[in-house]
């Protein structure tokens, strides 16, 4: 799905413009090209990444569910460039 439709058109909540907005607002200097995997699993990052998840309870089915994450969105998925987040 992801990669037969342009990613400007493809919405896969109701409130991903929210969740975005949301997520700009918490997470300002993330770079999302390139993650660093210490402002996701780290301590501190978990302190931030908890509540911003918990905003969407009730709102977003299953809000709380890990995914699959490139580290370098210019790589493909590979054991090395790949993060549970």
């Amino acid at each position: 799905l992801i990669s037969s439709v342009d990613p400007k058109f493809l919405n896969l909540t109701k409130v991903d413009d929210q969740i975005y907005s949301e997520f700009r607002k918490t997470f300002r200097d993330l770079k999302i090209d390139v993650l660093d995997p210490e402002e996701l699993k780290s301590e501190p990052a978990k302190e931030k990444w908890r509540p911003f998840c918990l905003r969407f309870e009730g709102v977003v089915e299953d809000f709380n569910y890990g995914t699959l994450l490139r580290l370098d969105s210019r790589r493909d998925y590979t054991e090395e460039n790949t993060i549970f987040g």
